[in-house]
Formats: C-alpha cells, structure tokens, sequence
C-alpha cells in the first residue's frame, strides 16, 4: 500500500529536514520556506518523490535520503512518476492534494552532484496543490483518486 515515509521541511534550500508532523495548507507546509520566487505557488505548494526514486540515486552513487532532493513528500510504493496531472492523493490523516506538473531539476540540486540534474530528469516526482488542508504525519496510508 501506498505509504508516507517521510514529512520533510526547511526555512529555504536543501536538504529539507524530517519532521513528525506537518500543518498543510493551500499555501504549503507549515515551516517550509522556498529560496526562489519561481518556487512560490499555490500549484506548488507540495513536492514528493518516491523512495525508491531516492534508492536508484543511491545506487547511482549520489548521497541521498528523505529531503535531500528537496521533496517535502518521501512516499514508498506510489509511483509518482506514472500518475498524472489532476490525479488526487488522498492521506489517511485527512490530507488531499491533487498533481499538477512533473517536477523538474534545477542548480539546487548541483551540491549533490553537478550531474545529478541530468541523472534526475523523469524521476524527479511530482508538484501539488492541496485541495483538503490538514496535518500530514509519517506512516499514513495514501489512496489514489485518478481524474479520468
């Protein structure tokens, strides 16, 4: 079953640290702050990532775990990357977000490894919007709304 992993923050940049529990709004993640403009939206109010997408980097010799690639989201067993825009996320705690584009990598990502931009492309997760604010807390289940 689809899981949450981990709830990940910071004031701005990366990594985003775990946390135990999150307020979630339309305007984001209580605590989390973003460096750069084009990263404030209320289409972007949420990013996540699959762990497995993270073990793969591991693998790749990248040095990664939960937050380190700035994902708010860690999710295990989802498979971000074959969900589509205007698919629904629905957390057993209460929260709902809906996908609104693939995330794409940018220099934030070079202290990582200046490759690692090109290595990420078409696995680097998802954005959202909240469509049901609540708290988000590790180890809650997620259903999958498709909108077709």
């Amino acid at each position: 079953m689809p899981t949450l992993l981990s709830v990940n923050v910071s004031p701005g940049g990366i990594p985003k640290l775990p946390v135990e529990k999150c307020a979630v709004t339309v305007d984001g993640l209580a605590g989390d702050g973003r460096d750069h403009d084009k990263h404030i939206s209320k289409d972007r109010a949420v990013s996540l990532i699959d762990t497995e997408i993270l073990d793969q980097l591991a693998n790749e010799g990248y040095e990664v775990c939960p937050g380190a690639v700035g994902e708010n989201f860690t999710v295990e067993e989802l498979n971000v990357q074959t969900l589509e825009p205007g698919d629904q996320l629905s957390f057993s705690g209460g929260l709902v977000i809906e996908l609104v584009e693939s995330r794409r990598p940018c220099f934030v990502l070079d202290p990582l490894g200046k490759q690692l931009k090109t290595d990420i492309v078409g696995r680097c997760g998802f954005l959202a919007k909240v469509i049901v604010e609540n708290d988000v807390a590790p180890g809650e289940s997620i259903a999958v709304l498709n909108h077709s």
